[in-house]
């Protein structure tokens, strides 16, 4: 697919203030100014700050009022339910608060909703769990800011909720809106009626605490319990959950800036020592084990094996996995998530293809919407995801079941899907999620009408230009500025991830040397630039999987390349390399 080349460039004067004031080289500069960090303050704080960098969770609002309640359910020896939800994030989450909620010494028990059987989040049908159990108080983790009817239920039947969630809250126009004790959020914000809400996004002035998940608001309940010197939750229980509070991050795509940073940097060390049996039977059998833990790499071994067991059917044996001290345990519920990832990557395979299959035949829009009976709820949110990408355009895929459908929906950076659904509200059941990923119920007799609506939505707020995909590079370089201080200050901005992706530099007027393929389809070249002020330098380049694009180049010809430089160590030897991301004829 044809993509635009996008050079970020700052006022070079700023540049070279940045990067004095800061000690760091111009190109890193760059790429911090690219990733919104602009003053040397902010660069210290996002390269070096470690844990003692965690805001003060106390500025979440409804924190204090959370804790206080727990420290009475603990007094009075009530039984709490902890409401989590079948994602990785939501898993992790109702981990975290079950651990630190057991280490205190609370009656407590949890409650993984079932996709198929229960649906998505904190509806009306938990609270006959809660009953049913005896609870007295209900905490939500990574769902419920939109649960109004679910919250009312358990005030009617006198059990307390405590709301943990970082998904959109409603905005509300009314000032006179009443509803739990978060008075000043609701003159914003319609919020369910709880005696406390602790959202992120309910608060402005901290924006290091805007992009937390829901394992990493869960923790930051953990680090306020651990401040109170009259509960028995030590700042080291707090420190040993940090792996769970990472896995979360990772999984949920949060912007990996602030507190969720900080939380990713420093949980990596405990998956990698893995002192958690239920980590450690993980990275067995995802194949991690001797590896070197990158967040990126997470994404596509464990994390898809914990998101299996919610895809296909009930995710309560991954939490107990996650709290489980036998080896043996964990171990054997592992093995089951990836069998069950196995499986689940035949089904989605199945329903892509078919997907793929109606695009073919019907084409497509500025969104696509498609929709099939029988097509399985719990993969329907990757086909969506992974068609997204292929195509560059919103994508909606529902499975059909009787006369209504559900769908998953994944967008592109122009197009907010929220405000998309809002405007569709009219016509829709019910629908959730943030500005680039929902969940959305509707009949099925209206798909057809919600395909036009939500097209013609798109076409006010979307330019043509918006389905060209962008390749974004941080900084132009020349091959002469490439160096092993280079490459040792870029690996600072580790990890790597949603919101702080991995580094792209740009050089133009290269010459191609020796093109040809090597592995499976991989394009190997050495790069050469010959500029008037400087000698000419030549660096080893690959391309992975790009050994396609061999035939289309012209080695008289020079070229405009997009990389990352890297260190490369083979047979006992180490040197500069550039990993190839795009080429193009310069211009």
């Amino acid at each position: 697919m044809h993509r635009k080349w996008l050079i970020n460039r700052t006022n070079p004067e700023y540049i070279s203030y940045l990067s004095r004031a800061a000690s760091i080289s111009p190109v890193v500069a760059q790429v911090m100014i690219n990733r919104g960090i602009k003053t040397p303050g902010d660069i210290n704080d996002f390269l070096h700050s470690g844990i003692t960098g965690l805001s003060d969770p106390s500025e979440l609002p409804g924190m204090d009022i959370a804790v206080q309640r727990i420290k009475t359910a603990l007094s009075r020896n009530e039984r709490v339910l902890v409401h989590g939800d079948y994602d990785t994030d939501g898993l992790t989450a109702t981990a975290i608060m079950v651990h630190a909620l057991r280490s205190m010494g609370v009656d407590v028990h949890y409650f993984i909703p079932n996709r198929m059987v229960h649906g998505y989040g904190f509806n009306p049908p938990s609270i006959d769990v809660a009953e049913r159990l005896g609870a007295r108080l209900i905490i939500t983790v990574d769902c419920g800011i939109a649960s109004f009817d679910a919250a009312a239920c358990a005030k009617a039947k006198g059990i307390d909720v405590i709301i943990t969630d970082h998904h959109e809250p409603e905005r509300c126009n009314e000032q006179d809106i009443t509803g739990g004790q978060n008075s000043p959020p609701l003159t914003r914000y319609s919020l369910p009626d709880a005696i406390a809400v602790i959202n992120p996004k309910l608060q402005t002035h901290n924006h290091k605490l805007m992009t937390l998940s829901g394992a990493g608001i869960a923790l930051k309940i953990v680090q306020a319990l651990s401040a109170q010197q009259d509960l028995s939750i030590s700042y080291d229980d707090f420190l040993s959950l940090l792996d769970l509070a990472s896995l979360g991050t990772v999984a949920d795509m949060v912007p990996l800036t602030g507190d969720s940073r900080v939380i990713l940097k420093e949980g990596l060390r405990y998956i990698r020592d893995a002192y958690r049996p239920g980590i450690r039977s993980l990275k067995d059998v995802s194949g991690l084990s001797g590896r070197d833990i990158k967040a990126t790499l997470l994404s596509f071994t464990m994390v898809p094996r914990i998101n299996a067991a919610g895809r296909l059917g009930d995710a309560h044996d991954v939490v107990r996995m996650f709290l489980s001290d036998s080896v043996e345990e964990s171990l054997s519920i592992a093995e089951r998530l990836d069998r069950t990832n196995a499986e689940r990557q035949t089904i989605e395979e199945e329903v892509y293809q078919e997907a793929l299959s109606q695009l073919n035949t019907n084409g497509y829009d500025s969104v696509i919407v498609l929709h099939k009976e029988g097509w399985h709820m719990g993969v329907i949110g990757i086909v969506a995801s992974r068609i997204a990408e292929e195509f560059h355009r919103p994508t909606f895929v529902f499975t059909v079941e009787g006369d209504t459908a559900k769908g998953s929906a994944r967008s592109i950076p122009p197009f907010d899907i929220l405000s998309g659904l809002s405007a569709c509200r009219d016509i829709l059941l019910t629908f959730g999620g943030h500005k680039q990923a929902a969940g959305i119920k509707l009949h099925a007799s209206n798909l057809s009408v919600f395909r036009k609506m939500i097209n013609e939505i798109a076409v006010q707020t979307v330019k043509g230009e918006d389905l060209i995909p962008s390749l974004e590079i941080d900084a132009e370089v020349t091959l002469s500025m490439i160096n092993t201080d280079l490459i040792r200050e870029l690996s600072m901005l580790e990890p790597l991830g949603y919101g702080n992706p991995e580094p792209l530099l740009g050089a133009k007027g290269l010459n191609i040397i020796n093109p040809r393929t090597v592995g499976n389809n991989h394009l190997k070249m050495t790069l050469r630039q010959a500029l008037r002020s400087e000698r000419a330098l030549s660096i080893d380049a690959i391309g992975f999987d790009m050994g396609d694009l061999l035939k289309d180049l012209d080695a008289s010809a020079s070229i405009d390349a997009a990389f990352t430089p890297i260190i490369n160590e083979w047979n006992g030897s180490r040197y500069l390399q550039l990993n190839l991301k795009a080429l193009r004829p310069s211009l």
